[in-house]
């Protein structure tokens, strides 16, 4: 309204520009600019005129955004991450233009695709601890699934600290032992010894707190590979074995569900392909794949010196004559003899070494290497016949013949 009082004033009244300008408080050359919009255009050209250009070389292609928009879609049903990292990655495989991180962030924000979390922990509070090499240390655990038929099933996943690779992933009824065991010896078959491992507190993994050693712990010590095991109640010492198993469960919900261990596996194994081979990692270098970090450099081995260290056990003499010994999840009974039942005694355990001592006079009652394939362990004393039995040649031993009264 003022700009078309200025006009009038100016055509009308015959003032001159500076009157007009000093009038109402604005710049004579404001006065000129307007007087130019009017002759040029008329009355509409005083309009609020936006200062928005027509156009914007940096604008995003409309065919990018669109396809941006089908990538988060696609990558959601296909139980795959679908943030701007991998959106870029996406359109990197199919030649497309890249935008910045950011750009990509900003396009899936306006349409409405992306859920603000302002109570989200930045990722830059978190302190990482990473492994320098691969297999300088292997992270193992365990998960559940839930089959068609409602039977649960157990996903054993071995992972590689340095490079995040994926090195086992089977199925089981149930995760033992033995199945530890196992399949830690097929990773180590394909890819080698690692240095060392880290896992939870779990049976399966560790029987320290028993005063004994499971199979799998032995295994360790066999090979030199050192065994760390996290804080009780404190999962994030395994943050990078958990964090892919959520990323497993999300990628299973998205397919269809199976109905039996065999069908888990081989879901399994097109997991493990997508996971080390297609999926970036954000915590590698260059977010490079999996695979590409592990076959980087070369791989860390174990400490190749000798396991020399002792451990004691207290115990006392059945009256049986024999002790009982855990290792590797396999008890075994030492044969002592029954004239030691209920002698105090200290095993001094080193591996299959196993030395047996009187604690009250120091006496060692025993010295033996344990055979793992048996339960007993013999003194390597062949008992004599059953009383009264008659031996080869003669009658039994401390026999006195008497002669029949007639």
């Amino acid at each position: 309204m003022k700009m078309n009082r200025i006009i009038v004033e100016a055509v009308l009244a015959g003032k001159s520009q500076s009157q007009i300008a000093k009038q109402y408080g604005i710049s004579q050359p404001r006065v000129s600019q307007l007087m130019a919009r009017w002759r040029h255009g008329g009355w509409p050209a005083l309009e609020h005129q936006s200062r928005k250009p027509h156009s914007n070389p940096r604008t995003t292609p409309t065919a990018i955004t669109t396809r941006i928009l089908q990538l988060r879609e696609e990558l959601a049903k296909s139980g795959c991450d679908n943030g701007a990292q991998s959106i870029a990655h996406a359109l990197a495989r199919e030649n497309l233009h890249v935008p910045a991180n950011s750009t990509i962030w900003r396009i899936l924000k306006n349409a409405g695709r992306i859920t603000p979390q302002p109570k989200k922990r930045p990722r830059i509070s978190y302190i990482r601890f990473q492994a320098d090499l691969p297999n300088e240390c292997w992270q193992s655990d365990f998960t559940h699934y839930r089959l068609t038929n409602g039977s649960d099933t157990e996903i054993l996943l071995w992972l590689d600290d340095h490079s995040r690779y994926l090195l086992r992933a089977t199925a089981h009824a149930r995760v033992t032992g033995k199945t530890v065991l196992h399949e830690f010896r097929n990773a180590i078959t394909e890819h080698g010894e690692p240095s060392s491992t880290l896992t939870d507190n779990g049976f399966v993994f560790t029987t320290r707190t028993k005063n004994a050693h499971n199979a799998f712990e032995t295994e360790l010590l066999n090979r030199g590979i050192q065994q760390k095991n996290g804080r009780p109640g404190h999962p994030q010492t395994q943050g990078k074995v958990e964090r892919l198993n959520q990323t497993l469960k999300q990628w299973l919900k998205a397919q269809q569900q199976p109905a039996t261990i065999n069908e888990l596996q081989q879901l399994l194994e097109g997991f493990s392909n997508y996971y080390n081979t297609q999926r970036h990692h954000r915590s590698l270098n260059n977010h490079a794949t999996p695979h590409q970090a592990y076959t980087a450099r070369n791989k860390a081995q174990p400490h190749t010196s000798t396991n020399n260290s002792w451990r004691i056990r207290e115990d006392k003499v059945g009256k049986n004559g024999k002790v009982t010994l855990r290792r590797a999840g396999r008890w075994h009974d030492i044969g002592l003899g029954t004239e030691h039942a209920g002698t105090r005694i200290k095993m001094l355990i080193n591996n299959l070494n196993v030395t047996v001592i009187n604690t009250e006079t120091g006496e060692i009652l025993r010295e033996l290497t344990i055979n793992p394939d048996t339960d007993y362990q013999p003194r390597g004393i062949k008992p004599g016949p059953k009383k009264g039995t008659p031996r080869q040649g003669g009658m039994p031993k401390g026999y006195t013949f008497k002669p029949k009264k007639i």
